[in-house]
């Protein structure tokens, strides 16, 4: 009983942790109303945690390759997931707070913004992924499931990209606010090189 619930407490508290900026969100617009521009803060502040979640969950295998600790491993789906909520928040902020569901604004601002077409994109994926993530889906889907949850990779780059784009900032010609965005790419090229098998054999002959 005791192993079982100490195995339990992880995913607790990976609960408790994806769930307390919404948390402290709902509380600052209790207190605060979100400052001058509250639309525009909680756009950003679900959107930022849409991508902390998504690289967070992109550091499972990485972290368990590190550490030798499989614990990592079941983290994976709940951070995903999580990823997902708050891409939707972000996408509801976005179509019903800032443009009152007035379709026709969105679609033009949607022609006229790449950025809006690498979060679309992006989002669907997520759609995709978070469909499929339960053992049900993955039985039925077979080699397909890993397929389709390999566009995880490619996933994390369109989100940086929409990110970056989306304050005015140009990775590749490092112009604009990029601070952050760059921060984030490194994290994505940090972790996707500790995937590679063998550095990964490596770090485990050492450890």
């Amino acid at each position: 009983m005791k192993t079982s619930r100490a195995r339990r407490f992880p995913q607790v508290l990976i609960h408790v942790v994806a769930l307390l900026p919404l948390l402290w969100l709902a509380a600052e617009g209790l207190i605060t109303g979100w400052g001058f521009n509250p639309v525009q803060t909680l756009e950003h502040r679900t959107g930022d945690w849409a991508l902390i979640l998504l690289l967070a969950s992109l550091a499972c295998t990485p972290l368990r390759t590190l550490s030798g600790w499989s614990g990592f491993t079941p983290w994976r789906r709940p951070l995903g997931i999580y990823a997902f909520v708050y891409a939707a928040l972000h996408l509801l902020v976005f179509l019903i707070l800032d443009y009152g569901l007035v379709w026709g604004q969105i679609l033009e601002l949607l022609l006229n913004k790449l950025y809006l077409w690498l979060g679309l994109a992006a989002f669907l994926i997520l759609i995709a992924l978070a469909v499929t993530s339960t053992n049900a889906a993955q039985r039925k889907m077979k080699r397909s499931w890993n397929r389709l949850h390999a566009l995880v990779y490619p996933l994390a780059i369109l989100v940086i990209l929409h990110y970056a784009l989306s304050l005015k900032g140009d990775l590749f010609r490092l112009s604009g606010q990029i601070f952050w965005p760059l921060v984030a790419l490194g994290v994505w090229i940090l972790l996707m090189t500790l995937r590679l098998t063998s550095l990964r054999r490596w770090i485990s002959h050492l450890r």
